[in-house]
């Protein structure tokens, strides 16, 4: 099993986008007794990874309960650099 950080990294490299709420839904049958797999603690390693370069902000809303609900991408470039380091 790969390390949460990387198992985040690679699920953009998967999808259109996604916000924290998508990744947690997303990894919790492997992931969901990790302590990590907080919303908290997703959303600062989204924007780790957006701080370096790797996925980029695509847009933002509110939900029904008037949380703000930020989405990322991997663009070609930072999809390119997980692929490299990150094996499947």
């Amino acid at each position: 099993m790969k390390p949460l950080n990387y198992a985040i990294l690679k699920y953009f490299t998967k999808v259109e986008e996604a916000c924290a709420d998508d990744v947690i839904e997303a990894l919790k049958g492997q992931y969901g007794s990790f302590k990590a797999l907080k919303k908290n603690a997703v959303i600062t390693a989204l924007m780790t990874a957006e701080a370096n370069g790797l996925i980029e902000e695509t847009r933002f809303e509110l939900d029904k309960s008037n949380q703000l609900k930020v989405y990322y991408h991997a663009h070609e470039d930072g999809a390119a650099t997980i692929n490299k380091y990150i094996r499947d």
